[in-house]
């Protein structure tokens, strides 16, 4: 169980007080967050969390992005006391494929927006899913 308690983090991983934060992109800060976590090695709070960011995050935020990561189903959480402790149920990959998942199942027409996603791929990451579905037939178009 890691607690607000645990030694000084290694240089590079505590927070800069000197920078201002830039502007993530989407999606950015979570996977950050879920870095950290992974870093972890074990069931951390967002305390922990906070002094362990490559940055300087208010302890509000952590909270807001692990219970966002928790309703999305990429960490779990258990009661310690009156906070809670987090594990990353998902890495980044994961992550992306959740959000991609829950944008899939928002559409009305599931058909055509895979038809439309796969027909956009490279053909580098065509073969790749198709070498994850377990076929290496060609396509019925021939493509």
């Amino acid at each position: 169980m890691v607690r607000d308690t645990d030694p000084e983090p290694e240089p590079g991983h505590g927070r800069d007080r000197g920078s201002r934060p830039r502007r993530r992109g989407q999606g950015e800060l979570e996977a950050q967050i879920l870095h950290v976590l992974h870093r972890a090695g074990r069931p951390a709070s967002a305390a922990w969390v906070q002094e362990h960011f490559d940055g300087e995050l208010a302890y509000s935020t952590v909270i807001t992005i692990l219970t966002r990561l928790h309703e999305k189903q990429a960490v779990t959480r258990v009661r310690d006391g009156r906070a809670y402790l987090f594990t990353p149920a998902a890495d980044g990959a994961g992550l992306a494929a959740l959000r991609m998942r829950r944008m899939l199942d928002a559409e009305s027409d599931r058909q055509a927006v895979l038809a439309s996603f796969v027909t956009a791929l490279s053909a580098d990451d065509e073969q790749l899913i198709r070498a994850l579905l377990g076929s290496d037939a060609p396509p019925p178009n021939g493509s």
